[in-house]
């Protein structure tokens, strides 16, 4: 396909306008301001769109529409332990399957393409987004209370096991399995010791809850002789492999120097964080530690939905508001954090923006909207004034998945029926 004059949000994610795009295959082939003497087949007229990278969500849990608004106004140990956890008990691997196909239908329509996932019933959750054309990293979030159990018979081991020799690295990469621990406070050291060498001697990039909650943070702290869970990861030998670690809203100083020792990804969720009250990350030192930061959007439980641009937004306004300074954050940290940033904590190093041989994952942004007018700045407008509902196409390793309304490999009304179908059976079984 072709775009034509189009403008870009190129690699340096600076905006050029009157573009021409030609992607072959799911790459990149061709970016210019002359029309190109190869014929990319359809071409699409850029009159009023922008062209940006796709967005990459790097803490979810997919399946989780299944629990869209459901006990709401908790804390979030009550609403964890109480609410999602007796919930969850309840769904079958086909409940995942349709409740991650409703989700991915959703990101697709607010342009992510691909996603950092923790989950049960993980390899169903993992067929969905085969079938969707879509990216993930999967993860099943191992947690073991048992001191005595083998590694070898704990089930999130065992899932890992099984999704690393059966999907890791299939449909051309677009679906990639990691380690991943639900959290410190749902594991015991000496299997999770294990569990850590085990992803180490893979290869494995991991996944981690980590300081989401001040009493998680605090009780980490007596369990284990004054450790912060960074602290304590980073001694039973997390960090060895490229680990993603979620929320990470309680760090201390110590724990800045341990992630930027070991090119930690903290994922923040600043919409989630913000409705379950469990705080707000600093991003500023963050970043001013060279520390890469990546945008999540967390479950549409604690959200409640997946829109990427809302929350970019968020995240900047939150971050001014934390650090009583307007200038704390700017436009383009911000789209970085959603696009190349991901990219990068997922292992994707061919992707997160556009550039000639990286993979063509991308987004057509309506920018002829009365709310998008004028333009001192456009990458201020993308994080201040854009709204989801502006995305037109979404396109994955070069293949519209979405386009106005339309999707090309989901059945939206039946994944729609089966989540309500469904939702509805977990209800009356509690």
């Amino acid at each position: 396909m072709l775009f034509k004059n189009i403008t870009v949000l190129d690699e340096n994610f600076d905006v050029i306008d009157n573009q021409y795009v030609g992607i072959t295959g799911d790459r990149i082939d061709y970016i210019g301001n002359s029309e190109p003497s190869v014929d990319y087949g359809e071409v699409f007229s850029g009159n009023g769109r922008l062209l940006m990278p796709g967005f990459y969500n790097v803490h979810a849990h997919t399946p989780m529409t299944l629990l869209r608004g459901y006990a709401g106004g908790l804390n979030l140990q009550d609403w964890l332990f109480n609410k999602i956890i007796p919930f969850e008990a309840k769904l079958t691997p086909d409940d995942v399957y349709y409740g991650t196909m409703l989700g991915i239908a959703e990101m697709l329509k607010f342009g992510i393409v691909s996603t950092t996932d923790m989950y049960l019933h993980t390899e169903h959750m993992t067929k969905a987004f085969i079938d969707s054309g879509a990216k993930i990293n999967a993860g099943a979030g191992f947690v073991s209370f048992n001191p005595d159990e083998k590694l070898t018979d704990n089930k999130d081991y065992q899932i890992t096991k099984y999704l690393y020799e059966n999907y890791h690295g299939i449909c051309n990469g677009r679906i990639i399995a990691d380690a991943s621990v639900h959290a410190e406070y749902t594991t015991l050291e000496r299997i999770l010791r294990e569990y850590c060498e085990y992803a180490v001697d893979l290869g494995l990039n991991m996944q981690v809850h980590m300081s989401e909650m001040k009493a998680e943070h605090e009780d980490c702290k007596k369990r284990h002789g004054g450790k912060t869970p960074a602290r304590y990861f980073y001694d039973i030998g997390m960090f060895k492999v490229p680990t993603t670690a979620a929320h990470c809203v309680w760090l201390e100083d110590e724990d800045y120097d341990i992630l930027a020792e070991n090119h930690v990804t903290v994922a923040t969720c600043p919409i989630s964080n913000a409705k379950l009250a469990s705080g707000i990350c600093d991003a500023k030192r963050i970043l001013d530690r060279n520390i890469n930061l990546a945008i999540a959007t967390d479950g549409v439980s604690s959200n409640n939905n997946l829109n990427m641009i809302e929350e970019m937004k968020f995240f900047s306004l939150l971050q001014k508001v934390r650090g009583s300074d307007p200038t704390v954050i700017t436009p383009k940290q911000t789209i970085k954090a959603a696009t190349v940033s991901g990219a990068m904590a997922q292992g994707r190093k061919d992707c997160g923006c556009i550039k000639v041989g990286n993979k063509a994952d991308l987004i057509v942004l309506d920018i002829a909207q009365p709310h998008m007018k004028p333009v001192h700045s456009m990458l201020d407008n993308i994080v201040y004034s854009a709204d989801g509902s502006d995305i037109e196409m979404t396109i994955c390793d070069g293949k519209i998945l979405y386009k106005n309304g339309e999707y090309y490999t989901i059945d939206l009304e039946k994944a729609e029926y089966e989540v309500e179908k469904r939702r509805l059976r977990v209800l009356s079984e509690l």
